[in-house]
């Protein structure tokens, strides 16, 4: 089945994994800092201004966010908590934390993980963090390397390669591609993959 991305719809925000829909179906999930460009790229994924908030201040993604991706009844898209923003609380902070790491750990139905990085500092600490999570032996890893049009071709070929090389090193194994919501780039690249994704066999 080919998904109509465009025609995605909102379900519901929880605040705690025990709210989530039932373990069941296809999830693919988004997960960034919070200045990363996360709610920008799944707009652009979409085809649509508004479907994620993309806010001035980061850190807007405060719950997880999930959103029904026709045709099929039960494939959801999950946009998960920005993490790294410093003007929160700190209990607030442990509190998306222990959100992104129970839902990445706990949640079966999990085909895929999208990691949004800045193409300018992929692979913070903290994305690295978050990559200790990820049950990589049942769930694909696809790096996102965003705002692509703030560098030259061969610059972002650069950092495209030189992330590759630091997975590699930590032995993640993961696709990544450039992107750029402002210019549309690699946009169709992505939608590509999360239908092969999706249409695959569990």
């Amino acid at each position: 089945m080919e998904p109509r991305f465009r025609e995605t719809a909102f379900i519901k925000g929880v605040a705690q994994v025990a709210q989530l829909p039932l373990d069941e179906g296809i999830e693919i999930a988004f997960a960034g800092r919070s200045n990363a460009g996360k709610s920008s790229a799944l707009n652009s994924l979409c085809g649509r201004k508004a479907l994620a908030r993309v806010g001035r201040t980061p850190g807007r993604t405060q719950e997880i966010n999930l959103f029904a991706l026709p045709p099929a009844e039960d494939w959801r898209l999950v946009d998960l908590p920005g993490y790294g923003y410093a003007k929160v609380s700190a209990g607030q902070r442990e509190h998306w934390d222990q959100l992104l790491g129970d839902y990445l750990q706990a949640r079966r139905c999990l085909r895929g993980l999208v990691l949004i990085m800045d193409i300018r500092r992929p692979l913070t600490e903290l994305d690295r963090q978050l990559l200790d999570w990820v049950p990589l032996d049942r769930c694909h890893l696809h790096c996102v390397l965003t705002k692509a049009d703030k560098l030259s071709r061969q610059q972002a070929d650069r950092q495209l390669h030189g992330a590759q090389r630091e997975l590699e090193a930590m032995g993640v194994e993961a696709t990544l591609q450039t992107f750029s919501s402002l210019k549309n780039q690699g946009v169709e690249d992505l939608r590509g993959l999360l239908a092969d994704w999706l249409n695959a066999p569990a």
